[in-house]
């Protein structure tokens, strides 16, 4: 239930921001793979603002275990850019996280070490305002 929340509140903050959602989900074809995203739990959406191109991996961030889901998330993460370089290259990945999460595990050195490294690029969306609170590159 949690997550299909988490995934309404951050298609409506990108609505709000003025993006138009083209994809929920966005499926992609790669090298033989499909990448499609569990309805419930995650999903790849895709929205277009100003002729910019995005995808959003909403990720909430709930189980006991905050490293264990980031594991998944970056290693989902480097799958959809791959995919999606070599198949939309004018689309930008975003992995979309909640405010309370940001800051307190988002803000620990060695997360920030690996974001860095791994050049993510971030959504931070607030669940208690249902709105975009900061966007990272």
């Amino acid at each position: 239930m949690a997550r299909d929340l988490f995934h309404n509140i951050v298609r409506s903050a990108l609505e709000k921001e003025g993006w138009v959602i083209t994809d929920d989900p966005l499926n992609i074809r790669c090298g033989g793979v499909d990448v499609q995203i569990d309805l419930g739990a995650e999903r790849l959406l895709a929205a277009e603002k100003a002729g910019k191109k995005i995808a959003v991996e909403i990720k909430n961030f709930v189980s006991a275990s905050k490293i264990s889901e980031f594991h998944m998330a970056l290693g989902q993460f480097i799958n959809y850019r791959t995919a999606l370089r070599v198949e939309e290259p004018n689309r930008t990945l975003y992995l979309a996280v909640p405010l309370v999460t940001y800051n307190d595990f988002f803000n620990l050195s060695f997360i920030e070490t690996v974001v860095n490294e791994n050049k993510l690029k971030l959504i931070i969306y607030n669940v208690e305002t249902e709105g975009i609170e900061q966007w990272t590159n």
